[in-house]
């Protein structure tokens, strides 16, 4: 039976000009409707998978394609299927909040009471209403997260790709955006999540993969990877995989 996938990554290879290998021939299927978390360390090559799927880098080799649309052949028609959360926030400091959820459906060629309607609704579900005139200086760390989120869901994309979103925020905002994730993916958005915090993964996602020197070591269903490592916590089967370490011993 064939799979409906939102992401399809075959070969995938990105060598800078230096001769680093960033990605080595790697392969990764994000069914459509899933919750996918990328788990690697810190220069495992998650930072420049995203890149080449958001179109800011071009691989080396291999393809990647988001619903069948090419990421470097047919640019408009990938992006357009895409939101993206960068882990940094890169929101520009003239605007103000409501602005920013304008201009970026702008950019997606939303007409304008279609802007207006889908920004209020991101504002209330983010619980910022109250700052939609204000301009992003004078917002808090974590309203600045939350504003980055709701931007890549501005032109209701089908991928919503998650880069560290709860970096740096404090517990109760990492829950209430956890609700909120889920909430969106249980409405048919597949989201692709990269984190550094295993217990955040273990919450969220029903499928995982495990990234180490630009290769997949593992992907599957949470259970599945559970069972192959015959481990019952993600964290023990991520120090194993990743570093060699077993915490069951």
């Amino acid at each position: 039976m064939s799979k409906n996938l939102a992401i399809d990554i075959k070969n995938l290879n990105k060598v800078y000009s230096n001769g680093f290998k960033a990605l080595d021939k790697l392969t990764l299927e994000v069914p459509e409707g899933s919750f996918f978390g990328l788990l690697g360390p810190n220069g495992a090559g998650k930072s420049t998978l995203i890149h080449c799927l958001t179109g800011l880098s071009i691989p080396t080799g291999g393809e990647a394609k988001i619903f069948d649309y090419d990421a470097v052949k047919d640019y408009k028609n990938a992006r357009s299927m895409l939101g993206m959360s960068p882990q940094e926030i890169n929101l520009d400091w003239f605007l103000s909040v409501e602005d920013t959820l304008d201009y970026h459906g702008g950019y997606h060629r939303m007409k304008k009471p279609e802007r207006k309607k889908r920004a209020d609704e991101l504002l209330k579900a983010f619980k910022l209403e109250d700052k939609r005139k204000d301009n992003i200086r004078n917002l808090s760390g974590g309203m600045k997260r939350r504003l980055v989120i709701a931007r890549a869901l501005m032109h209701k994309p089908k991928v919503l790709i998650l880069d560290e979103p709860t970096a740096g925020v404090d517990i109760e905002l990492r829950h209430d955006l956890w609700k909120y994730m889920k909430k969106e993916n249980k409405s048919g958005t597949t989201i692709l999540l990269t984190t550094h915090y295993i217990e955040e993964a273990e919450e969220l996602c029903d499928q995982i993969a495990l990234i180490n020197k630009g290769k997949i070591i593992y992907s599957g269903t949470k259970e599945a990877i559970k069972k192959h490592y015959k481990k019952n916590d993600l964290e023990s089967i991520y120090l194993e995989a990743i570093h060699g370490k077993d915490r069951s011993k």
